[in-house]
């Protein structure tokens, strides 16, 4: 009997975790007659079914998530019609809530294994391996007689420790990201997430998880996603895994954690100071700061105290934080979501996403979708199109000014050029998106792709069109963000260049000095000026750009003088800046 296990990721870099906790748990039963096969969704359809027939499995298992269902669909159904005596499998969350009507709507699935399912799996190979009844296992569904049958639930969760390890044995590729979890459940009960359906939280006994950590570091995986719905759930559990990975990873390797930020306490945050840089990346879902919406979806939250722990972590300059809203829940309405989206961008996080509303099959807000006016798409990710309080047309103004945060903000390539327009010309942050938004629509820029140079075109352009003042201070910024991201030799047009006698001599001489090196450059101590001229710039200015931040991007406090700065791009971890960079003399 040959199982193979399937996986449809997002992307290539992610791994799947489900299927290695399913094969690890029969491949005892099966030894070399299981495998897993992992594709993306941006595979095609006949090509993955060719290599799915071409490994003649006996049992055919997808693991079923939201972004992957409607392709695992069409795949069953042409595998049934040339692989008729396949026994199809599914399982996950996306089939784990109305079953029966999944089934019945989808003919090629025999059996579905419900809810967690490395226990319930292991007992359904185990009874098809010895061709007996498996109607008596809980929590799955199968076909009877041309009837959907639905055992009784599953009445024991899973003991986290009576887990296999997922990655035991395999062979771990460049620059995968590693999925990793070492609780399950969440302590709260947030109504539009599928981990309020599941009561508690269970933890991995922390001498296993150090273990399974130190392997990851050992083989140099690139980054671990922790895909605990609270990381810190646990302010002791969560301690211990952190310090241990503080104190035991000298390699370039970043670990994620999804957090509740208003549960870090001052000893926490006293630890995080200490982290070495882009050794750990935070998410943290804000999701509203309404507190209407936060009762009626039964999310606990102190914002303020969030506030506080967020900017304190921002200080530390040492770990990245990505912080979300969501458009769609209860009583926001669009004017409540401004003011959402203005009390989370001051926080200035690294990556701010804007997410719109999904109702998950098996959510509280699914079930009372009635009750709150919800239309949302019959297909899945089934995302809201519109409610009781924002329109169809407000989502889409909302989804406009979403992909502006994407290229403008989250992108990271136009932090100073977007400070210096917000804190010139907006009263808020939420203005300034939402009028680049009118700008990108009105001059037909969202029907297509732009390159980068095309980008910063559009925001010159932006500029203009508002009349703002002092545009060529602006552009000099813009310069700025330009070459902190990119180590180039040639400027795109509309960013001028001074130029300055004798100026690539000038800057050999600035590297031939030792104590310009020592004091700029110490990564280059005893590199010849030649070979550091390759891995730095250097640039002039008509306006003293290194000071922006200090004095809060205000034109009124900018110096107008010619300046030289020196870009270092060669940097030990890029998690936060791409590059350093300095103001400098030439030597006389």
């Amino acid at each position: 009997m040959r199982v193979l296990l399937t996986a449809l990721n997002a992307k290539y870099i992610h791994t799947n975790l489900a299927i290695r906790y399913l094969e690890k748990s029969i491949i005892d039963i099966l030894h070399k007659d299981v495998g897993i096969k992992e594709f993306t969704i941006n595979n095609n359809v006949n090509y993955i079914i060719r290599e799915i027939y071409d490994y003649r499995p006996n049992i055919l298992c997808f693991s079923c998530y939201i972004w992957n269902i409607n392709m695992i669909n069409y795949i069953v159904k042409h595998i049934k019609k040339v692989m008729s005596e396949v026994v199809i499998v599914l399982g996950g969350p996306e089939v784990s809530f109305d079953t029966e009507v999944f089934m019945k709507e989808n003919d090629a699935v025999d059996i579905v294994v419900i809810g967690e399912g490395e226990g319930t799996f292991r007992e359904l190979i185990l009874s098809l391996k010895s061709n007996s009844d498996y109607s008596l296992i809980q929590g799955i569904a199968f076909r009877a007689r041309g009837r959907v049958v639905v055992t009784e639930p599953k009445n024991t969760m899973v003991s986290m420790d009576s887990l296999p390890f997922p990655y035991e044995g395999e062979g771990i590729e460049d620059n995968k990201i590693l999925y990793y979890e070492s609780s399950r459940g969440c302590p709260f009960n947030c109504q539009y997430c599928l981990s309020s359906a599941m009561p508690g939280v269970r933890f991995l006994s922390l001498e296993r998880v150090k273990k399974e950590i130190k392997y990851f570091i050992d083989r140099g995986v690139k980054q671990v996603k922790f895909v605990d719905r609270t990381f810190n759930a646990k302010k002791s559990h969560a301690m211990e895994i952190m310090n241990y990975i503080s104190g035991n990873c000298d390699k370039k390797i970043n670990f994620h954690f999804e957090i509740v930020a208003d549960l870090l306490d001052d000893e926490l945050l006293e630890f995080l100071e200490t982290v070495p840089v882009g050794l750990f990346q935070f998410e943290i879902g804000v999701q509203t700061t309404n507190e209407g919406t936060l009762k009626e979806i039964d999310r606990q939250m102190n914002f303020e105290k969030l506030c506080s722990v967020v900017k304190k972590i921002s200080r530390g300059k040492n770990i990245h934080q990505h912080l979300d809203l969501i458009v769609g829940l209860p009583k926001e309405d669009y004017f409540s979501f401004r003011k959402s989206f203005d009390d989370v961008f001051k926080l200035r996080p690294e990556k701010f996403q804007v997410g719109f509303l999904k109702l998950l099959k098996g959510s509280g807000l699914r079930n009372r979708a009635l009750d709150y006016g919800y239309v949302y798409s019959d297909n899945p990710p089934y995302e809201v199109m519109e409610n009781r309080w924002l329109s169809f047309g407000d989502i889409l103004r909302l989804k406009g000014l979403e992909e502006m945060v994407e290229v403008y903000w989250n992108s990271g390539i136009f932090t100073d050029s977007i400070e210096f327009i917000i804190q010139n010309f907006y009263s808020n942050s939420f203005k300034c998106f939402e009028e680049l938004w009118k700008y990108w629509k009105n001059n037909g820029h969202h029907h297509m792709s732009h390159s980068k140079n095309k980008l910063y075109e559009i925001l010159i352009g932006f500029y203009s069109s508002n009349k703002f003042d002092n545009p060529e201070i602006f552009k000099e910024v813009l310069k700025l963000d330009f070459l902190k991201n990119a180590k180039i030799s040639s400027l795109p047009q509309i960013l001028n260049r001074i130029e300055i006698d004798d100026f690539r001599n000038k800057c050999h001489e600035f590297l031939q000095r030792d104590e310009n090196i020592e004091k700029y450059l110490p990564l280059y101590i005893g590199m010849s000026a030649k070979q550091i001229i390759k891995r730095v710039h250097f640039e002039s200015f008509n306006v003293d750009v290194t000071e922006l931040d200090t004095i809060g991007y205000k034109v009124k406090k900018i110096k107008q003088e010619q300046i030289v700065v020196l870009f270092d791009y060669l940097m030990e971890n890029k998690a936060l800046e791409n590059c350093k960079y300095y103001k400098i003399t030439f030597n006389r």
